[in-house]
């Protein structure tokens, strides 16, 4: 893919030639490369490595990012399309695993040294090595200003010990992006290092079973005196919180996009079904119970899709977007409650059956609400702006 990318002044207009063309590309590569495989992967619990380099070769993981670290830069809705188009092909955990650099790698763009970032960011757009955010512990949820794995300075290292959990493409990540406390207690002890996989007392549990994303590999990490070295911290030591908030922005925006296919797709899904399937003599399409369901949704899906988009043009024209981005990841998710529970509704007993898209898009949509901060936590976000 030879793309040239340019931004967009005019917050009224979202797509241009350019944002087709990646998307038919993401298209070709999704359907080539995904889809005849889905099944036998949320099967096996992960995709193969291969996948991350295959997307590399074609320009898809590096969208988004600067030229000199091998990406192709754009504005965010270069980056959106892609994201869209790899949901298509109907696994959450895919379009998880395969993006789990999206939110491993801003943080060392926007604060790493020139060093950092050749050795952290090139190999990882290229594909050839995969990239986690560790930030979640066992007993820490979403607060993260309570983090309790240390790293304690000595010399030219620091010697990490603790744990995190939940971390997605955590089992086969050759590096983390991890926040570890360096200083006292709350937001201002915190620093981001960039962990590698081999370095001696890092060790991963086996894959976590989860009720979706079968096809993610989701892992806990242990650290056991990890000693790191300080040229891998990301920015200033102590400061690393910040990073943290700044970088939660992007991730609840591709997770609101996640919700927004989700929604997409299980609709697309149910009016297929009900044009198709008969009761009573005629297809459940014609039943104005079903058909007024579906009018439901549409309107839902594209109100919701509409309004993420928007927040998105805002944050790519430098507005401040904290308290909308966190409004549209939470519409976005409670459609996709809605939406894919009326399409499982929809299909009736097949939409329980293990093997109908609706079934797994049900499943994966759950984890929506909760990853990159709770439903809970992004309200609590929203009134310390308004109230």
């Amino acid at each position: 893919m030879n793309f040239e990318f340019t931004s967009k002044s005019n917050l009224q207009e979202y797509f241009g030639r350019a944002h087709d063309m990646v998307r038919r590309a993401a298209k070709e590569f999704v359907d080539k490369e995904i889809v005849p495989y889905v099944d036998e992967w949320e099967e096996a619990g992960e995709f193969p490595r291969e996948l991350y380099k295959k997307a590399g070769d074609v320009g898809l993981l590096g969208i988004g990012y600067p030229e000199d670290w091998g990406g192709t830069p754009g504005d965010i809705f270069f980056q959106i399309v892609a994201g869209e188009e790899i949901m298509r092909c109907g696994s959450g955990g895919v379009a998880a695993g395969l993006g789990s650099l999206h939110i491993a790698l801003p943080p060392i763009i926007s604060r790493g040294t020139d060093e950092q970032k050749e050795r952290f960011v090139k190999p990882v757009i290229k594909g050839e090595k995969i990239a986690a955010l560790a930030i979640t512990e066992p007993e820490g949820g979403s607060d993260v200003a309570g983090l309790q794995t240390t790293a304690e300075r000595q010399a030219d290292e620091y010697v990490v010990n603790g744990s995190k959990t939940f971390i997605t493409s955590g089992c086969r990540a050759d590096q983390i992006t991890c926040a570890v406390r360096t200083g006292g207690s709350g937001t201002h002890g915190i620093s981001l290092l960039v962990i590698e996989s081999n370095t001696p007392g890092y060790s991963v549990s086996g894959k976590l079973k989860k009720t979706g994303w079968w096809s993610s590999d989701t892992g806990q990490i242990f650290f056991d005196n990890c000693r790191v070295p300080t040229a891998n911290l990301i920015g200033q030591e102590n400061e690393g919180f910040y990073a943290i908030m700044e970088n939660f922005q992007s991730e609840r925006l591709q997770l609101a996009v996640m919700a927004n296919m989700t929604s997409q797709i299980a609709m697309e899904e149910a009016i297929k079904y009900a044009k198709q399937r008969e009761a009573f003599g005629k297809p459940i399409a014609r039943f104005q119970v079903m058909r007024h369901k579906i009018v439901d949704m549409a309107t839902l899906v594209e109100v919701s899709r509409e309004f993420t988009y928007r927040v998105a043009a805002k944050i790519d024209a430098g507005l401040s977007q904290i308290k909308e981005i966190s409004m549209a990841k939470n519409f976005a998710c409670s459609i996709s409650d809605k939406v894919t529970y009326d399409a499982v509704q929809i299909f009736g007993g097949y939409g329980f059956m293990r093997g109908y898209p609706v079934e797994r898009l049900y499943r994966d949509n759950r984890v929506l609400s909760i990853g990159g901060g709770t439903t809970e936590i992004m309200k609590e976000i929203i009134a310390k702006h308004i109230l």
